[in-house]
């Protein structure tokens, strides 16, 4: 059996197109919201478009709406928008049918002061500046070619592209990347971790510690760059022992870290062509001073050479200057016989004159004496060894002795410390029973003393205690006015009553009072001369 493939719909409402719905919307919109003023602060502004529109937000506390102003409207303005300015903004709000989003084009612009942000960021930089954060002479210099170069921003945007890609165009080093968050909730702990993290990095630990630090992030409004205005941002970028450039938005965006850091670059692709020179450029000077030293050496070697042939034309020969010495010489060789002679003869005299007065047993004598005198000290030397190897002898023997009877003696002083022990525990056994049986005693004697002094003993004799509404107890019956709340308290529990008339009627013995309630009545004043009223029965 053949179905069809469309049913009707149960409804008879029309079906619409969503360029029909879209446009629907947004003539109710335009309609409801044809002329409205609005006041926010300024959020997103990047100046006027290339066609001469201007795009940006306006936004409070809770909400926010996007806004337009149209080329003509822009020209008319009386003063010129900029971010975070609080503005009262006439328009009429429309719809944008392509993507579904609302927004007011804006006819008039009024100033109302500057921003919540704004005023907020103002008053954070004059507490850190007054600190000394920003002083520019804490301010770092760059390194000339850093090894390593650390990144802090995004590890999947584009700003991380473009700084790779503009070093490895410029002069090809080492980065690291700290990947953190650039926008939300958590972005700036997470920035102001990565820069301390990186400065704790150690010379010799398995990552290399960086030469400069880079903290970058596209550009935004005020609130997507708003983790870079983060006290712990600014604090962390200003303690940091490693020179810092931030390269936070686009050239005309300014966060507190850039105050704080040592340099500051207008983007991104800025910081890196500052944190490296361009390896050509490098190249290209050093081949040509190259080139000019080696000019500069091939010149001074020709001027070298050339003054000393100069020196050379005015130097004597040879000879010259060999004539003389060569004279004084001929001259020396022929006295040299005569001189060796003469020489020879003197030592000879002396060598006579210093033997004359030596003789054989004269040296004999001498030796004789030096080795008698040597034995006499050998001799003196064994005696005394052998004295000191019986003092010591002596004093070995003595410390056997003594170690023989050590055990005993140790023995005896322990069983006496032992017996000292036991006579110790037990007198203490004994004081310790003997205060504790007097403590005892004492509590004892106190609480009979309690217990006979308790008003709860005189109750199980029959009396009773009676107390008014606020747990009071009376002692006069005078105090308890007539109709009053009371409470009666027995040994074995507690009754409540009411206060009423005085009655003098006897109660029968064996018979139960009988208890009436009484309304409260003006108490005539007691004239005087007269007796006061007798109190009135409770019961």
């Amino acid at each position: 059996m053949n179905r069809p493939l469309f049913t009707q719909s149960p409804t008879n409402l029309a079906e619409l197109s969503v360029s029909e719905l879209s446009g629907s919307i947004k003539r109710t919109v335009e309609t409801a919201f044809d002329h409205v003023r609005v006041r926010g602060e300024i959020s997103g502004y990047r100046g006027p478009h290339s066609s001469g529109h201007a795009y940006f937000s306006l936004k409070d506390d809770r909400a926010r709406i996007d806004a337009v102003i149209w080329k003509g409207s822009f020209s008319k303005l009386r003063f010129r928008p900029e971010e975070g300015m609080e503005v009262i903004a006439t328009g009429k709000v429309t719809t944008f049918p392509g993507s579904s989003k609302y927004q007011i084009v804006i006819e008039t612009l009024e100033p109302a002061g500057a921003g919540a942000l704004m005023a907020l960021i103002e008053e954070r930089k004059r507490k850190l500046g007054a600190e000394g954060l920003f002083d520019p002479a804490a301010k770092q210099l760059l390194p000339f070619m850093p090894k390593v170069i650390g990144v802090v921003t995004s590890p999947t945007g584009a700003v991380i592209r473009d700084i790779l890609h503009r070093i490895t165009d410029r002069f090809p080093v080492h980065v690291i990347v700290w990947p953190v968050k650039v926008q939300g909730e958590g972005s700036g702990d997470e920035v102001a971790n990565a820069i301390r993290g990186f400065n704790a990095l150690g010379p010799a630990g398995p990552v290399q510690r960086p030469d400069v630090l880079i903290v970058a992030r596209g550009g935004g409004s005020l609130e997507d760059l708003w983790s870079f205005n983060d006290e712990a941002v600014v604090r962390a970028a200003a303690g940091s022992d490693i020179p810092l450039i931030s390269a936070v938005g686009h050239e005309t965006d300014w966060t507190l870290i850039d105050y704080a850091a040592d340099v500051r670059a207008p983007t991104p692709t800025g910081a890196a062509e500052m944190a490296v020179p361009v390896k050509a450029e490098l190249e290209a000077q050093l081949a040509g001073l190259g080139a000019r030293l080696s000019d500069c050496a091939s010149r001074q070697m020709d001027n070298r050479r050339q003054g000393l042939r100069a020196l050379m034309r005015a130097l004597p020969s040879l000879d010259q200057l060999l004539a003389l010495p060569r004279r004084r010489f001929d001259e020396a060789s022929t006295g040299l016989g005569r001189g060796l002679e003469r020489t020879a003869i003197v030592k000879r005299r002396s060598l006579e004159r210093a033997t004359a007065g030596l003789r054989l047993d004269l040296l004999t004598a001498r030796l004789a004496e030096r080795r008698r005198h040597i034995g006499e000290q050998l001799l003196r030397k064994d005696r005394c060894l052998e004295r000191h190897m019986l003092r010591e002898r002596g004093r070995i023997a003595k410390a056997e002795a003594s170690l023989a009877t050590l055990p005993s003696r140790l023995a005896n002083q322990i069983r006496q410390e032992r017996m000292h022990l036991t006579s110790l525990m037990r007198h203490a056994d004994s004081s310790v029973g003997n205060a504790m049986g007097r403590r005892l005693a004492a509590v004892a004697a106190q609480d009979r003393v309690l217990q006979s002094l308790s008003y709860k003993n005189v109750l199980k004799r029959g009396y009773a205690v009676i107390r008014d509404d606020g747990d009071q107890p009376l002692t006069r019956a005078e105090a308890v006015a007539q109709g009053s709340a009371i409470s009666i308290e027995f040994a074995d529990g507690r009754v409540a009553a009411v206060a009423g008339e005085t009655s003098d009627a006897p109660v029968a013995p064996g018979s139960a009072p009988q208890s009436s309630v009484v309304p409260k009545k003006r108490q005539a004043k007691p004239q005087e001369g007269l007796a006061a009223p007798k109190q009135g029965t409770l019961f």
